[in-house]
Formats: C-alpha cells, sequence, structure tokens
C-alpha cells in the first residue's frame, strides 16, 4: 500500500484476487506529526491572546508561561501592546477562529485514534467506512480554515503596508514572522492535498461499478 493519507485498498487477510477495493484513510506520519508541533502551540496561543492583558508584560499570568510573547509583541504588533489598545478586533478574531480548528483537529485525531479499523494494518491508524469519511471531511475542512486564515493574516498585512511588521530588521521579520508563518501555510496546503486526494478517491469509488483488483 502506497503511503498517502487513503487509497481504495483491501483489508489484510483478504485475497487481492478479485477483491472489490474497500476505500479507506490512513493518516499520513507528516500530517501526525504537524498537529503534534501545532496543536500545543496554537493552544498556547490561544490562551495568550484571550488572557490579555494579563498575559502580556507586568501582566500576573505573563511570567513564565507567556515571557516569549513579549519579544513577538515586539515584532508583530497584532499581539502588542500596539493593537491590544487601538482595540483592534482581528486578534481576538482570528483567535476565536483558531479555537474553532483545534477542535477540529482533535476531534480528527480523537475518531483515528478510537476508531481504527481492525481489519487493516494494526500499526497504522486506519478509517474505513462513515467514520474515515467524517474524519477525513473534519479534516479538510480544518486544514482549509488554518490555510484561509494563515493567507487573510499575511493579506492583512499587505494591505495596510505592514503596519505591524514593518519597524523590523530584514532578518528579523525572516526568521521571527515569515518562517515561523510559512509553516502554517506549507503543512496546512499539504494536508489539503492528502485530505482532498482522500475524498476524489471515495467519490470516485462510489461513483463507478464495483472496482476489481488483480
Amino acid at each position: 500500500m502506497k503511503n498517502a493519507d487513503s487509497n481504495p485498498s483491501v483489508p489484510n487477510g483478504t485475497s487481492k484476487k478479485h477483491a472489490v477495493q474497500r476505500w479507506h484513510h490512513t493518516a499520513s506520519s507528516t500530517t501526525i506529526l504537524w498537529l503534534a508541533v501545532s496543536l500545543p502551540l496554537v493552544i498556547w496561543d490561544i490562551g495568550y491572546v484571550f488572557g490579555r492583558p494579563h498575559t502580556m508584560p507586568d501582566g500576573f499570568l505573563h511570567w513564565p508561561l507567556y515571557v516569549p510573547y513579549a519579544l513577538y509583541g515586539e515584532v508583530d504588533h497584532v499581539y502588542g501592546w500596539k493593537a491590544f489598545n487601538a482595540k483592534n478586533g482581528f486578534t481576538a478574531a482570528q483567535t476565536a477562529l483558531n479555537l474553532v480548528e483545534t477542535v477540529m483537529y482533535l476531534v480528527y485525531l480523537y475518531m483515528l485514534w478510537t476508531r481504527a479499523d481492525k481489519a487493516f494494518d494494526s500499526a497504522k491508524r486506519t478509517l474505513s467506512g462513515r467514520d474515515g469519511a467524517l474524519a477525513v471531511v473534519i479534516g479538510f475542512s480544518a486544514a482549509v480554515m488554518t490555510l484561509s486564515k494563515t493567507i487573510l493574516y499575511w493579506a492583512n498585512e499587505y494591505y495596510s503596508d505592514f503596519d505591524n511588521i514593518a519597524h523590523n530588521t530584514p532578518m528579523d521579520l525572516l526568521t521571527l514572522w515569515i518562517i515561523p508563518n510559512g509553516a502554517w501555510i506549507v503543512l496546512p496546503t499539504y494536508m489539503i492535498s492528502k485530505f482532498g486526494g482522500d475524498i476524489l478517491d471515495g467519490l470516485t469509488l462510489a461513483s463507478s461499478q464495483s472496482v476489481k483488483t488483480e
């Protein structure tokens, strides 16, 4: 079986000769690794934004958990005092969407770990049937939300003449803003490609006559 999120295949123990292909979803290692890294960071970020001003410098919740945000608030003023004092709602609005995405990703992971199809390789988290379809739709929707929101975040800077980040040196901008935020473009794009491929495979299989494999 190819190393992808899903493909029409047959369960273990089933003869491949004249077997009817069965759609299923297997989460890629890249997807699992990215969620393992990104979800704690996003939850941390949600806590900072919704905890302002107490999580900001001089706030009683700032030390030690949110100390790095003292620097990031200077790099990106959306996270600093400038936006907070101006009552700029964009920071909290995009964080509210982060919360929705996080819940969706957690539901996806919960389904992956609790509803695995035992007919397939036990070493992989594989879902089939309605559970698999629901998990893929949730994962795809969450990834589209993440990518769209991140592009909106960048577009907001572009159309405001980089009001919140133009003060940075090129090196600081690259290492502290472009690269970290760029990860939330590259990896969700990868996930959209994988989940989208799963959806297309399932629709193709469902719209055709029984697919035989020799």
